[in-house]
């Protein structure tokens, strides 16, 4: 189903937001069966566990950048926001003993914040979100750091660490919540006029303009909403772990790009699939934990990563050339069907 367009929208400013991209979920589908056939520990249940708990983080550090690059900008700094929360969140706990429930809530707002900082330096500096995400992600680690001196905070609250491993049914209660955050975001950008604005604006700024979407402010809220997600995906990351490690984030920079761009947003913005970026991240993590089960040296998946975001690149220009072209071929319609003139 896609969402119907703003008004004054141009008409790629949609929602792909059920469904997605089928060459992710054919690729997702093929690589399974495959590893099934070659590994066959790839259908144990530990196993199944272990891919659920990489998805659950990986799906919505993903959604983070997906949000940003939607609306034709993108965040560097989604990483560090997820280790400092992830920190302050652990050093809540084990420092001041705040009850885990109140030192999440306080992480997700410092997220909130610090992805609003991120929107409010674009919007005012007039620099590219490149720029400024790329200074504040050097800030945000800079602060975790210096907060934690590179040690880890090890001793979390018991209530804490055994939500990380908690399964309902033999699903992971953290893949849950991952779908939870999933279903709130296809609401946002289906049935919710602030989506839409933010697709609008990531299709055509100066329509958007035109049409009334309060441009700076959406942008701010892009931003803010990425910051909270990257600090839900440092947070779930932390409870999976058990540790608030100052590492975490670290390595998020090209997997948030790669599996949205998979699953089917647009680098230049006004599309999104939710989940088809879901099947994205399953695609990155089904590669990774591939190459662990056919003992392959792990240190090739950063070979085969890099190759698919390459090729995830080489899918977002065919995509937007045929959305070039679907635009061209609805103006030219536009144009032939208009009422002929009077006199």
């Amino acid at each position: 189903m896609t969402a119907p367009a703003s008004p004054g929208a141009p008409p790629r400013a949609r929602v792909r937001s059920s469904g997605g991209p089928r060459g992710a979920g054919i690729a997702v589908v093929v690589l399974a069966v495959a590893l099934s056939v070659a590994a066959p520990q790839f259908l144990s249940v530990d196993n199944f566990q272990v891919i659920a708990y990489s998805v659950a983080n990986l799906a919505v550090v993903a959604f983070a950048q997906m949000v940003v690059l939607a609306a034709g900008g993108m965040d560097l700094s989604v990483g560090a926001i997820g280790g400092l929360t992830a920190v302050i969140v652990g050093g809540l706990m084990e420092v001041l003993h705040v009850p885990p429930l109140i030192a999440v809530l306080v992480g997700l707002a410092l997220g909130g914040v610090a992805g609003a900082i991120n929107g409010v330096l674009v919007v005012r500096t007039g620099l590219s979100a490149f720029i400024v995400t790329l200074a504040t992600a050097s800030v945000y680690t800079g602060l975790n750091l210096g907060i934690t001196s590179g040690k880890p905070f090890y001793y979390l609250p018991d209530s804490f660490k055994s939500a990380g491993s908690l399964d309902i049914a033999g699903v992971p209660v953290l893949l849950l919540v991952t779908l939870a955050i999933a279903v709130a975001l296809w609401f946002l950008f289906s049935r919710v006029g602030l989506g839409r604005q933010i697709l609008a604006m990531g299709a055509n700024q100066r329509a958007a303009e035109l049409a009334g979407v309060p441009v700076e402010r959406s942008r701010i809220v892009v931003h803010a909403i990425a910051g909270f997600l990257a600090a839900a995906a440092g947070i779930i990351l932390t409870a999976r772990l058990g540790v608030a490690q100052p590492t975490i984030g670290t390595d998020w920079l090209l997997s948030s790009f790669a599996a949205p761009i998979i699953g089917g947003t647009l680098l230049s913005g006004g599309y999104l699939s939710i989940p088809g970026v879901v099947a994205g991240a399953l695609l990155l993590t089904l590669v990774a934990n591939g190459l662990i089960q056919l003992n392959i040296d792990p240190y090739w998946t950063q070979l085969v990563s890099g190759l698919m975001i390459l090729a995830a690149g080489g899918i977002d220009r065919i995509r937007a050339l045929t959305v070039q072209r679907m635009e061209r071929t609805e103006r030219f319609a536009l144009a032939n069907t208009a009422p002929p003139k009077d006199g």
